[in-house]
C-alpha cells in the first residue's frame, strides 16, 4: 500500500491518500481518520459511513472539511 500525503499552503499536512494493490483508495485526515473510500473498478466514492457521494475520485474534496 502506498501513501500520499497531501499539504496545505503552508506546509501543513491536511491528509493523507492510501492506495492499495488493486488501485482502491482511502481519504484520511490530518489524524488518520478515515473521511471517504474510491473504488476504480465502480468508479464510486463513499463517504466514512460507506454511503454513496458521487461517481469519479472525489477523496480530494473530502480532506481538510475540518
Amino acid at each position: 500500500m502506498s501513501r500520499q500525503i497531501l499539504k496545505d499552503a503552508r506546509h501543513r499536512i491536511i491528509g493523507y491518500i492510501d492506495t492499495a494493490p488493486d488501485g482502491r483508495q482511502t481519504g484520511r485526515d490530518e489524524r488518520l481518520r478515515i473521511v471517504a473510500h474510491y473504488d476504480p473498478r465502480s468508479n464510486i466514492t463513499r463517504d466514512e459511513r460507506l454511503r454513496n457521494v458521487g461517481y469519479g475520485n472525489l477523496i480530494a474534496s473530502f480532506i481538510g472539511r475540518g
